[in-house]
């Protein structure tokens, strides 16, 4: 496993990183989920993310009693606050009283004194910038969370925010989790751009496209009984005949290289050096195997130029 600086930080983390979006406490079962996370630690994925609202907290308490089997230091731990967990109008958003609630409540869940990375789930037009930046600076000095990122930020709402940093002598923001994968490519107009000036890394989130680029869907009439777009239709609708052949060039392009479809595409992710690390999920461990080894994986200027050919 290969380790990247996370933005302008100082801190390293792994190539390839485990998500529990979808999966840890909730259609994975215990066992699998558990087995996964010792399988990433052991192949030398030290960052782990989760976020409050995945299964409304189940995911963080499943995540916070498999890895508190490892020391402390060894791994990089990141949570998220926005997104309701309650009925009641403060029981959401970025505002002081929900991020502090929310920060203390996720560090209850996960069983640790401190989480390396807090994100802002999504920008919260509700709530002044100051105060979500005064909340997590405050968060820090406490020694709570060590680096502050967002989550789905446009390059502009991420501009504004370090300016507030900047201007109230705050922490800035040092990581960006954005969708990114073949299919995805916004970011690389203004976000990856804004990254690279401003010490912003990307820690990219559905890298294989909800399992669209691992070549396991053939037809969109003949979807494996227990993958992800047979159980959930959000899934199943970003499936088109369209893509599919792509994915079957793509596989072409990828024997060549005796590897795997899935590890091209994160290999063609990881080309960009303002990507610190690829987020991916996984419900049995040797998906976490065969994931792992795109990391050190570099793609030739002409496998990239073919690539980009399919792509069009």
């Amino acid at each position: 496993m290969k380790y990247r600086k996370l933005g302008g930080s100082g801190l390293k983390v792994s190539e390839i990183s485990l998500g529990s979006w979808l999966t840890y406490g909730g259609y994975v079962e215990r066992e699998n989920a558990v087995k996964s996370i010792h399988t990433a630690y052991e192949l030398g994925i030290n960052f782990f993310d989760t976020a409050n609202v995945y299964e409304r907290g189940a995911a963080e308490t499943l995540l916070g009693e498999t890895i508190k089997a490892f020391p402390r230091e060894s791994y990089v731990l990141a949570t998220k606050a926005f997104w309701p967990m309650g009925d009641g109008p403060n029981d959401r958003g970025l505002s002081r009283k929900h991020v502090m609630e929310q920060a203390h409540a996720s560090l209850k869940r996960l069983n640790v004194d401190y989480v390396d990375i807090f994100y802002c789930h999504r920008h919260d037009p509700e709530t002044p910038l100051y105060e979500t930046l005064r909340a997590i600076d405050d968060l820090i000095r406490q020694g709570k969370v060590l680096y502050v990122g967002v989550s789905e930020w446009t390059a502009s709402q991420m501009a504004e925010a370090l300016a507030t940093a900047d201007k109230y002598l705050l922490d800035r923001v040092v990581v960006s989790q954005p969708i990114y994968n073949m299919f995805e490519r916004y970011i690389e107009k203004e976000v990856i751009p804004l990254g690279e000036r401003s010490g912003i890394g990307q820690v990219v989130f559905s890298p294989l496209a909800q399992g669209l680029l691992t070549g396991k869907y053939k037809t969109v009439n003949d979807l494996p009984e227990n993958s992800r777009a047979a159980k959930l239709e959000w899934v199943r609708k970003g499936i088109t005949e369209e893509k599919l052949a792509k994915v079957t060039k793509l596989t072409a392009v990828a024997e060549e290289l005796n590897i795997s479809v899935g590890q091209l595409a994160l290999a063609w992710i990881l080309r960009q050096p303002n990507v610190a690390s690829a987020l991916v999920g996984a419900s049995r461990p040797e998906q976490v195997v065969e994931n792992a080894k795109a990391s050190g994986i570099e793609l030739s200027a002409e496998v990239i130029d073919r690539i980009e050919e399919i792509l069009k």
